[in-house]
């Protein structure tokens, strides 16, 4: 099997490279034409590929006819239409970066070419995959905790500009704390929740944190309220400071009718100090979630399955984060068919 990479402007490129290389029998080609447009510093195009050790492809026309049975897109956010658009075409299944596109009108043109086309379309969302989430999700399902009331939910994170200027560009971004950061959350309560649509969002978001460094929102805090009822909120904030030991970390806080449960998806690990950088520093140890999530891609791919989460979750994510933004534009709870 043969999966190619298109685009390595999304830095989780690169586990999912090293992941695809640890399978048997896939073999990993990638491509990365917009390379060199971006900041100078930033790693890309036919060097990252030969760090990695794949082979490299001059452009998305030639990596698509040279026999890949998937892709996995890792451009910007506002370049994943196309990208999937023009992989359905060619009748390639695909595994899309998240969000699944910056507006509804993109993602539902997404899922519709994939869904013509015959070809699978998956969204990266590797926390589902966690053995963290996993557990959560088992209790839920078995009803020993009772009816769900309520999720805290937090995805927090430094401002992420240090190797990839784009994610806070509205235009490539298609926004920048809120969209960045609530998908992840959104999904997990999809998934928790069977997929049930939410029937509100309230949203209000603000740029105090680092407003010299971007020209979008910084932190938000969005209300989704299900059927049930169930209220979660989701902290997205770029609230961690530059020296945090992470890149930041996601929780989940659940209140039900016969117990509460908590989930930190990153709490495998070992804290630490580096005198060498004078900061706090984390060594984990847990399982490394992008692994299962480009395996059950790939293994969708070998059984003709459905694998997920699948376009339908990747926009009922999408619709949380756009209602998000409407209602933290007008200050009114949107509501959602």
């Amino acid at each position: 099997m043969k999966i190619g990479v298109m685009s390595f402007a999304h830095l989780h490129a690169v586990s999912y490279v090293r992941a695809l290389q640890a399978l048997d029998g896939v073999e990993v080609v990638a491509t990365d034409p917009e390379h060199a447009t971006r900041p100078a510093g930033e790693v890309g195009g036919p060097e990252l590929a030969a760090e990695l050790g794949v082979t490299y492809l001059e452009d998305y026309a030639t990596l698509l006819a040279s026999g890949v049975d998937g892709v996995v897109v890792c451009s910007e956010n506002a370049r994943h239409r196309p990208l999937v658009e023009q992989a359905a075409a060619a009748g390639v299944h695909v595994l899309c970066e998240k969000p699944l596109a910056t507006t509804l009108a993109d993602g539902e043109a997404m899922v519709e070419a994939c869904a013509r086309a015959g070809v699978h379309l998956m969204v990266a969302y590797p926390v589902r995959f966690s053995t963290a989430f996993a557990a959560l999700r088992e209790a839920v399902a078995s009803g020993s905790l009772g009816r769900v009331c309520s999720v805290t939910g937090t995805n927090n994170g430094r401002l992420p500009t240090g190797s990839r200027a784009w994610f806070t560009d509205p235009e490539l971004a298609g926004g920048g704390a809120m969209v960045d950061h609530t998908v992840h959350v959104a999904d997990l309560l999809d998934a928790l929740l069977d997929g049930v649509p939410p029937r509100s969002v309230y949203a209000q978001s603000n740029s105090l944190i680092h407003p010299e460094q971007a020209p979008t929102e910084t932190a938000g805090l969005v209300c989704v309220e299900y059927p049930g009822p169930v209220v979660a909120t989701i902290d997205c904030s770029w609230s961690k400071p530059d020296s945090y030991p992470t890149w930041g970390g996601l929780t989940l806080e659940l209140v039900a009718t016969a117990g509460v449960a908590h989930m930190d998806a990153f709490a495998q690990r070992v804290d630490g100090w580096s005198e060498t950088r004078r900061t706090a520093v984390w060594q984990p140890y847990g399982s490394d979630a992008d692994a299962p999530l480009v395996a059950e891609f790939v293994d969708a791919i070998r059984t003709g399955r459905t694998p997920q989460p699948d376009g339908a979750a990747g926009l009922r994510s999408l619709q949380v984060v756009a209602a998000a933004q409407e209602s933290a534009r007008t200050g009114d709870v949107v509501q959602l068919s």
